[in-house]
């Protein structure tokens, strides 16, 4: 194989460290365009790197590079200022992964001098950052095509008009600032924007409501779905998806990205590098056929406000409720549309006369019977959330109830809803797939 077929990864080398959280650790370990690396080396694909990275981290890159498959590292800048290192609040992302740069403003690129030269790479798939993403222009092959994965380092589609009639795909995710600014609310405006630049193909990735490929060459759209379980760690994921689907592309777009999904679910599942090679490899003796026919989760970012989620909790201003407020932070992270009965129809004051609590009580009933499914979160055994989510059963809608302090599991709550767990995540899962179902009945 010719350095013409390895697919050239281009972008920051940085280290990522994930806080200690409810049963995990802290974790190091190289970030940025490493997870990229991580994906190709496990689906056994050539690839090399071109990386933006600081000095004192170039030794340590390059040997794990090299040790993961990895045909050439250039170095295309030094990071100057600033440690490049990320600090990971929430790696599981049930809500805002809450991300901190350190030392973010001081942070500088120094580009490499002499330049290095890169023209022998005509797969070059980048993902942007502080860099000046133009500056690949001129040490790229001029027949070199292009790939974008933007999650910041892009704020405007414009930027990449000197690159037009050259890329391959363009890859966003609902998580970005970009997604949220042009296509939260339409995704045509977003489409729009992206066939200003004309790639071959869009990818949309929705988190935990799967993904969709557009084909804007023959404006087909291939939806592939998320297979959801515990996330162990979703930094990355994203990147993973990216790499082994632009690697692929030569099968055909379709292929590429299931593959590409492939990947990226079993990269959620572990951050141990040789497990994830052994599992990518035995997924990927499935027949894209196969793939198809087991299925997924399937529920759309758009798709997501048709449905009204009942938010059954002691949502008071008294208490203390932190794990209720994380519940619906989200639950609105994921763009569904959260009702919750005691911010829309008033808090009961206290003391509260019979008129009062008629009022509420017919308010909060009519608010639940308009809702789809309930959320419940009850916190201090409260009674009215233990009621509601009765009535909830009795009415025949689904019930999820997250259960933080362990305080409810009782025979009742624990098989009424569809899901009762103290795990946050085990919940946003349930969530989705009570949605998704609910969302082929009106299909």
């Amino acid at each position: 194989m010719t350095t013409s077929d390895v697919v050239l990864v281009a972008g920051e080398v940085i280290v990522d460290y994930t806080l200690p959280y409810s049963g995990a650790e802290c974790k190091l370990r190289l970030g940025g365009i490493a997870h990229a690396a991580r994906g190709l080396w496990a689906a056994g694909l050539d690839y090399a790197i071109a990386a933006f990275c600081p000095e004192y981290l170039r030794e340590e890159a390059q040997r794990y590079f090299l040790a993961h498959g990895c045909r050439e590292v250039i170095w295309l800048g030094n990071v100057v200022g600033a440690p490049s290192v990320i600090v990971i609040g929430d790696p599981t992302e049930v809500s805002h992964q809450a991300y901190e740069d350190l030392l973010r403003e001081q942070k500088r690129i120094v580009p490499e001098h002499p330049v290095p030269d890169v023209k022998h790479y005509k797969s070059i798939v980048v993902f942007p950052g502080l860099f000046d993403i133009n500056s690949l222009l001129p040490i790229a092959n001029p027949d070199a095509n292009f790939s974008f994965d933007i999650a910041y380092g892009i704020e405007d589609l414009a930027s990449l008009s000197a690159f037009r009639g050259r890329i391959k795909a363009v890859i966003i995710s609902t998580s970005s600032t970009l997604f949220l600014g042009l296509g939260s609310d339409d995704v045509s405006h977003l489409i729009a924007a992206i066939r200003q630049i004309d790639p071959e193909v869009f990818l949309l990735k929705e988190n935990r409501g799967g993904s969709r490929l557009f084909n804007l060459q023959n404006d087909s759209v291939e939806q592939i779905p998320a297979s959801l379980s515990k996330t162990v760690n979703s930094v990355g994921v994203g990147d993973v998806f990216t790499a082994v689907m632009v690697a692929l592309s030569h099968k055909g777009w379709v292929e590429a990205a299931w593959r590409g999904y492939q990947a990226a679910t079993v990269y959620s599942q572990t951050t141990y590098p040789d497990d994830f090679r052994r599992d990518v490899q035995r997924s990927f003796k499935l027949s894209l056929q196969t793939l198809r026919d087991l299925g997924g989760t399937v529920l759309p970012w758009h798709v997501r406000q048709l449905f009204s989620i009942y938010l059954a909790g002691p949502d008071f201003s008294y208490i203390n409720k932190v794990e209720l407020d994380r519940a619906v932070a989200s639950l609105q992270y994921h763009n569904f549309k959260v009702r919750r009965p005691i911010q829309e129809n008033g808090e009961l004051p206290r003391p509260s006369n019979d008129v009062d609590r008629q009022r509420t009580y017919d308010t909060d009933y009519e608010l639940l019977k308009e809702c789809d499914m309930v959320f419940a979160v009850p916190l201090e055994r409260d009674p009215g959330t233990l009621v509601e989510i009765g009535m909830s059963i009795a009415l025949g809608k689904p019930v999820v109830t997250f259960d933080p302090r362990i305080e409810n599991n009782n025979t009742m709550v624990m098989c009424g809803s569809i899901e009762y767990s103290a795990v946050l995540d085990d919940c946003l899962n349930a969530t989705f797939n009570t949605l998704a179902k609910l969302s082929e009945r009106l299909q």
